[in-house]
């Protein structure tokens, strides 16, 4: 196959989370079939609700830094499907994402064909063999793999590693995972296996009385409240210089690449887990640290682009998302502000309008091209609710991005949001206009 057909194949196999089947066995299955994969290096396998991708990019940069071979896998992507899969800190390339998908595709037809398997793995557990068969290719020296969605039946927690983070536990994908916080917990917690090391995140009391009991279960000491932090100075923009203080060592006036005051606690797991890895034999210096901590990037997380007006792309789609948003809005962005917002239809929709949509002067509400997106009607009917400013319908995020120029002036901000999946389709626009107009 080649990149197209590989990717129509994944597709055929219904969209990642409407197909969604929790679950070990296939994919346990499908990696031994390939020979595990798995097992030619070491991993770090980051659960939660919030944080995790951004506590991955920054363990990652670290360790690239500390020139360690990574292989990173994150999820969703923002365009394309092989942004998913990063070797060194370079996307896998379509041809070699095509050649990984082949292998893989026979692989998976083969168990089913020979009825080992009752139905073809999913496309997260297909994408998730993927990387991990391109990581071994490339001869990795650390995986990075965020959990996709809950921990315990999550394809990545077949990797079995060795060293995990479980960043803050909110309420999201509770179809899947349960309607309490202590559900949820249990579902993330469960990729502490008996030998692990673990980073735990400040949780909620309920939260972290779950990971406690799971942990004393299998005899593991988390790392808890591992990383003091203080708050040296703010930039205009954004962004924090921050002193992180752990047992072993001290990390003064570090300017965080990533914006926003919650990325304290994900850049604090990222130093506690890269000390764990240089526990483990990795040379992990501190000027590789701080280095890697004040070069990460994460698009489409409080990313702001051009200016006159500036555009932040930030896919906050739960409500603890959209507080650590409105945090960054309210002390941040200039004003007037205008807030583009699509979601899909199965999130907390109404929770995330009550804390955003009353401080935007114009609300663009915009369809997005996905089968779970909210329809414009479903979501003005709650925006008539919150919103105290202008409400404007589009039927395409095109259309979006063009009135949300027209509506705001040069001195204030554009804020899109609401889902990672109206990044991707407005993203490529927005730095194609911030490259004209400074050009």
């Amino acid at each position: 196959m080649d990149f197209d057909e590989a990717l129509q194949y994944l597709l055929s196999l219904g969209h990642e989370t409407l197909t969604i089947k929790l679950g070990l066995r296939n994919t346990e299955l499908l990696l031994h079939s390939l020979k595990n994969p798995e097992q030619a290096f070491p991993a770090v396998q980051i659960a939660g609700t919030n944080g995790k991708g951004s506590t991955a990019v920054v363990l990652d940069s670290i360790c690239r830094k500390a020139n360690i071979k990574t292989g990173l896998y994150t999820s969703p992507h923002l365009r394309s499907i092989n942004e998913r899969i990063k070797i060194a800190g370079i996307e896998v390339s379509r041809e070699d994402f095509a050649r990984h998908a082949t292998e893989v595709c026979n692989a998976a037809n083969n168990l089913f064909l020979s009825g080992q398997i009752n139905a073809l793995p999913t496309f997260f557990e297909q994408v998730t063999a993927i990387a991990l068969v391109a990581f071994r290719d490339a001869g990795i020296e650390l995986a990075i793999l965020e959990t996709g969605l809950g921990g315990r039946l999550d394809s990545t927690t077949a990797a079995r590693a060795e060293v995990c983070a479980i960043t803050q536990i909110a309420f999201d994908h509770e179809e899947y995972l349960g309607h309490t916080i202590e559900s949820i917990a249990s579902e993330k917690a469960a990729i502490i296996r008996p030998g692990t090391r673990v980073v735990v995140a400040n949780q909620r009391p309920e939260a972290l009385k779950v990971i406690m009991k799971r942990c004393e279960e299998i005899e593991v000491l988390p790392l808890l409240n591992g990383c003091v932090s203080t708050v040296e100075e703010v930039s205009r923009d954004g962004r924090f210089r921050v002193t992180f203080v752990t047992a072993t060592d001290r990390y003064e006036n570090v300017w965080l690449g990533l914006r926003g005051r919650h990325q304290i606690e994900n850049v604090a797991l990222s130093i506690q887990l890269a000390e764990i890895l240089r526990s483990t034999g990795f040379e992990i210096f501190q000027t590789s640290i701080i280095k890697g901590v004040e070069t990460a990037s994460h698009p489409g997380r409080l990313e702001l682009i051009g200016r006159n007006p500036g555009v932040l792309l930030d896919g906050a789609h739960n409500p603890a998302g959209a507080e650590a948003l409105r945090e960054f809005l309210d002390h941040f962005a200039p004003r007037p502000l205008t807030i583009v917002f699509g979601a899909m239809a199965d999130k907390r929709i109404e929770e995330v309008a009550e804390i955003l949509f009353p401080i935007a002067d114009t609300l663009v509400l915009t369809a997005i091209e996905n089968p779970r997106a909210a329809s414009t009607e479903m979501m003005q009917s709650i925006a008539k609710r919150f919103s105290e400013g202008r409400i404007i319908t589009c039927a395409s995020s095109d259309e979006a991005l063009k009135v949300a120029r027209a509506q705001t002036e040069p001195n204030g901000m554009i804020c899109i949001t609401g889902s990672l999946y109206l990044i991707g389709e407005i993203r490529d626009q927005v730095i194609d206009r911030s490259t004209s107009v400074n050009a």
